[in-house]
């Protein structure tokens, strides 16, 4: 079977160069005898693999030295404990605003560490926008967003302005668009979406932030750990690391961040372009606010969403169901999408118009 283009929100498509180079690399990494997946986490060859992953994202995020880059484990889901665990702490408070899902499920466990503030929420209009906020206290230790909302296809295009340390979950638009790394206190994000198979983390954090957490802290949710052994204290997931490595290879060989940014740009713009023209399909997030990760839109009845999910997948076109919590349809393109792959999504969606119009 030929490879199908993949809309998965996550874990997502790979570039398919890096998947070939990581299937020629399987048996024996240059020259080393053995897999990835059998060395050492300590050997000379891992510790390179792991360093220069490090520097190219260094590279490709001009992410200066005052900063840590941690590969961790858990998910984007652990870190929404590990930040209020290690911030969070007594007499001080957390402020996030409410976006979607994922900002909620932060919001919670906040809420378990300490007093927790909920600044504003675009909840009453079903999370189609980022709410706009005015006066935000000066006596927050941080301000958590989550900068792109893969169920409800919407993203920050500016940050709220505050003194307080701004905390990102960045997991679904991580590297897809420039960003300027020093307005975040943290950045982090799971690997599933735009940098590589799921099991590893990417927390960067401002070194300054690193040591605040409480002495009580388990030493496995202490930043600090993890930073002072350059994310080797215990076994890493070596191999999705590795994977990582070569996405960014990858990203580099594209132009950089700048480049694939507007490539995603073209992207969106072809299939939002169509669904603002369309007579059958019909879209939720207000257009300032459109992310261009994640596209969701929809279609009249049940019935015929279900007809278009049977036969975009005999078209080769597959994992375009939304989200459960809303239904619909979901079209993530993420860096590894080519401009191919939107280019045919439309041709079919164009074609599945005229023949279920109305």
């Amino acid at each position: 079977m030929e490879r199908v283009y993949n809309f998965s929100a996550g874990p997502s498509a790979l570039p398919e160069e890096v998947l070939k180079q990581a299937a020629e690399e399987m048996l024996n990494y240059q020259g080393s005898g053995m897999s990835v997946m059998e060395m050492s986490h300590r050997s000379p060859v891992y510790d390179k693999i792991i360093k220069e992953t490090e520097e190219n994202l260094r590279k490709l995020m001009n992410i200066p030295e005052n900063y840590a880059v941690l590969f961790l484990q858990g998910g984007a889901s652990l870190q929404f404990s590990m930040v209020p665990i290690n911030l969070l702490t007594r007499d001080k408070k957390a402020a996030y605003i409410d976006t979607g899902v994922w900002s909620t499920k932060a919001i919670k466990e906040a809420q378990k560490i300490g007093e927790t503030l909920i600044l504003a929420s675009s909840r009453d209009k079903k999370y189609s926008y980022i709410p706009e906020v005015q006066n935000i206290p000066q006596d927050i230790e941080y301000l958590h967003i989550t900068t792109n909302n893969t169920i409800y296809g919407t993203r920050y295009t500016s940050l709220p302005k505050t003194d307080a340390a701004i905390v990102a979950d960045a997991s679904s638009n991580i590297l897809s668009e420039p960003v300027d790394i020093n307005k975040f206190g943290i950045y982090y994000a799971g690997a599933q979406k735009n940098l590589g198979p799921a099991g590893v983390t990417i927390v960067i954090i401002r070194k300054d932030l690193i040591g605040r957490e409480p002495e009580n802290t388990p030493t496995m949710l202490a930043y600090k750990t993890h930073a002072e052994k350059n994310s080797l204290f215990n076994t890493p997931p070596c191999y999705n690391i590795y994977m990582v490595g070569l996405v960014l290879k990858w990203l580099q060989k594209q132009g950089g961040v700048e480049a694939i940014y507007q490539r995603n740009l073209e992207k969106a713009s072809i299939i939002y372009d169509f669904l603002d023209n369309s007579e059958l399909f019909t879209t939720m997030a207000e257009k300032k606010d459109r992310s261009i990760m994640n596209v969701v839109f929809f279609l009249p009845t049940e019935e015929l969403t279900k007809k278009f999910l049977d036969e975009a997948a005999k078209n080769g076109l597959v994992n375009l169901k939304g989200h459960r919590d809303i239904g619909g349809l979901r079209a993530s393109i993420y860096n590894a999408m080519p401009v191919e792959g939107v280019k045919k999504l439309v041709e079919f969606m164009k074609k599945f118009e005229k023949e279920n119009r109305r």
